[in-house]
This record gives C-alpha cells, structure tokens and sequence, in this order.
C-alpha cells in the first residue's frame, strides 16, 4: 500500500478567511400616524404653537420637532400632516394677518415675507371665487328643479313624453322630484310669517249707538239729575 501523502499546512502568516461584515443596527421603526392623532400629539407636546388660535410656522419646523421629539413622528406622518394643515383656509388667514412665525414654544420666529403673504392672500382669493360660482350653481339647480317640479304638477303628458319634451332621463326625475319637493318644503318653513293688518286697543262701537258719559247721562246744563229746569227768581 502505498503512504497516504498529509495535506499541506498553512503557513503561519497566512491571511484569515474573510469574515462577512456584521448588519447595521438598524432603528426601530416608527408607528405610522394619521393627521388627527399627529395634531393631537403636537398639541400634547407643543400646545404653545399647536393649540389654540392658529398660527403660522417657522420656516423647517419639521426638524426642530425631530429633535424635540425623537422618535415619534416619522418624516412621512409630518409631511402629510403640514400639507394639510398649511393648506386650511383658518391657516391662511393667519398668513394675512400675523406679523410673524412662531416656534414650537409659541414665540416669534421670523418675519412672514410680503412673497408668502401675497401667496396665501390670492389662494384665499381663488377660494372665494369657487365658493361663488358653486353658490351661483347650486341657486340655478335649485331653480331648475323648482321649475321642473311646476311644470310636471301641471303637465298632461306621459312620464315618457315629458322627460323627453325636458331632456331628463326617465330613471331620474323621480329623484329631481323629491328633491324639489324637499327644498319647496324648507323654503315654506323659513319663509316669514306674513303680515297682519294692526289690531286696535278697543273695539269700534257700532255705527248709530249713543255715546255715553262714563258717569252716566250728563245733566242738562242749569238743571238738576231728574232733568227739571232750575228755580226761578221769585
């Protein structure tokens, strides 16, 4: 049989066998918030700026409530939270009229540009004008419905025929219908009440009946209760 021949020895300074890195420790995650419970969370935290009376915010707040608050807020929760805070009606009219930025300790933390205050001025601008016309469209709706409602009360055309004469699809009008109704029903309730003619203190006497005096028949002048002339010098 012939020798089994040993393996070969490493050398002494043979280089080690690469180990693998070791994982990053990672942060735990942050459980995610909806708008209302981060508002509710700054509040609790922050209430000089956060609650009460709306006001505007200093420039990068985000990062001074990182630090004040690490870890409860993930940059996701508070980006989406500001969007639609900032973006409230209430917030830009705190943008008009305050003369600066507040921090989280409700303390002035610069001035609100003339750029930014112009910005919020014609969104609010914007805002109305849509309020109108969509006041203005629903006062024509209205109308159209009330018009609809008169015109099928006093119609003698079919359903069909009518819908058709209107341009309503027939599976709808039914629905224009009660809606009408319900409106001409509220009008009637907030309608005021009409006006009635003054009532008098007293009521009239009938015409021809005899005034009388209040302590009763009124003596004939010179004459006495029973009516006979007064005494004659004798």
């Amino acid at each position: 049989m012939s020798e089994t021949t040993p393996p070969p020895q490493a050398p002494d300074d043979a280089p080690a066998a690469p180990t693998s890195p070791a994982a990053p420790v990672t942060a735990p995650a942050i459980a995610p918030l909806n708008p209302a419970e981060c508002a509710q969370q700054l509040k609790q935290r922050f209430p000089a700026l956060f609650g009460g009376a709306v006001k505007p915010l200093k420039l990068r707040i985000q990062v001074d409530i990182q630090e004040r608050a690490p870890g409860v807020f993930s940059k996701q929760t508070l980006s989406a939270f500001f969007r639609r805070h900032t973006g409230a009606t209430s917030y830009l009219i705190a943008m008009t009229k305050a003369p600066h930025r507040f921090d989280l300790d409700g303390q002035p933390a610069g001035e609100i540009t003339d750029e930014h205050r112009k910005v919020a001025l014609d969104e609010l601008a914007r805002r109305r004008g849509n309020q109108e016309e969509r006041r203005q469209l629903d006062e024509q709706q209205r109308r159209n419905r009330a018009g609809l409602l008169h015109d099928f009360q006093t119609t003698t055309l079919t359903k069909a025929n009518f819908c058709a004469l209107k341009g309503v699809p027939v599976d709808e009008l039914d629905g224009l219908l009660e809606i009408a109704r319900g409106e001409a029903e509220e009008r009637a309730r907030l309608a005021p009440p009409p006006r009635h003619a003054p009532a008098f203190d007293r009521p009239r006497r009938p015409e021809g009946e005899r005034q009388r005096h209040p302590g009763g028949d009124r003596p004939a002048p010179g004459g006495d209760r029973s009516g006979r002339g007064g005494r004659g010098r004798g």
